[in-house]
């Protein structure tokens, strides 16, 4: 697969987690944190094993391992967030989990030890500067949602970047499905262990038709369908690459929210997600006119 189209399934994977986070907000009306992630990812892996079950035959030890690194990170990742929000504002939960753009470059070149070009460290400051402005947050009291929300950034950082050490040069999709399937292993424990510690003295779980929506979407298409898609393509493209197309994902929930919520954008927000977006098409394309404008520097 060219890199260009694996970019364009990461981008289409950027705009439906764009709206996992309405659903989201929806979900925590009816239940705790850490019990929708157990629910939401119970749903995944058994849709999984009904799919891709008869693939475990083919289960080694690289595919094994490889999945449950990856799913500790996404299940670490996703936990810590969804718990950040409770107690953060969005536009600093949007901002911090920005902050993975930085993060995945530093992480890249500590795991992979492979050089990172000039315009995707320029793109990576420019797209900062772009999650800053659209997202306008104050950090003049930190709180606990500050602090879980930039450990899940972490998480991520490393999620993407082992995504590209565990399945680059693999192309057979029963391998992948099988790395899909012991991600949400390994991540639904720790969701487990989280809910009992910290919740299962004060469960909440109201079972309406707004939960269902909301599981059926971050459940079915967000945690089934994408991490299929991750798994798949992000080996075509780089981490960094992947965590600046990522970075557009607040901007996509703040149009949702604009179009389903009313929410109301200002002209800073107008301009950052414009900064935002210019900083992800130098990286993509920065060299490519460089070398068009000033072609004599390549002879």
């Amino acid at each position: 697969m060219k890199a260009w189209k694996a970019e364009m399934f990461l981008l289409m994977m950027t705009f439906i987690w764009g709206g996992t986070f309405l659903f989201t907000k929806i979900g925590l009306q009816f239940t705790s944190p850490s019990l929708y992630v157990i629910i939401r990812y119970t749903i995944a892996l058994t849709i999984c094993l009904i799919i891709f079950g008869k693939n475990l035959k083919l289960l080694n030890k690289q595919i094994f391992i490889s999945g449950i690194v990856l799913g500790l990170f996404l299940g670490g990742g996703f936990l810590l967030q969804t718990l950040g929000l409770k107690y953060t504002t969005v536009s600093k939960s949007a901002f911090i989990t920005g902050v993975s753009v930085v993060l995945t470059p530093i992480v890249f070149w500590f795991i992979e030890k492979r050089k990172i070009s000039y315009w995707q460290i320029s793109g990576v400051i420019i797209v900062t500067i772009g999650l800053w402005l659209f997202t306008q947050p104050e950090f003049d009291n930190i709180n606990l949602g500050d602090f879980l929300t930039l450990l899940s950034t972490f998480f991520w950082a490393f999620y993407i970047t082992y995504m590209d050490v565990f399945t680059k040069g693999k192309s057979d999709f029963k391998e992948t499905s099988l790395i899909v399937i012991f991600q949400f292993v390994a991540a639904l424990p720790l969701a487990i262990i989280f809910f009992i510690i910290f919740e299962s003295q004060n469960v909440k779980l109201e079972i309406t038709d707004g939960l269902l929506y909301s599981l059926l979407y971050n459940a079915i298409l967000a945690s089934f369908f994408l991490t299929i898609i991750h798994t798949s393509v992000q080996r075509y493209t780089t981490p960094v690459k992947a965590a600046l197309i990522f970075s557009l994902e607040p901007v996509v929930a703040s149009y949702l929210a604009y179009l389903f919520m009313n929410e109301i954008m200002n002209t800073i927000e107008f301009l950052g997600a414009a900064v935002l977006m210019f900083g992800i098409l130098l990286s993509e394309t920065g060299e490519y006119f460089y070398i068009k404008i000033f072609p004599n520097k390549f002879k």
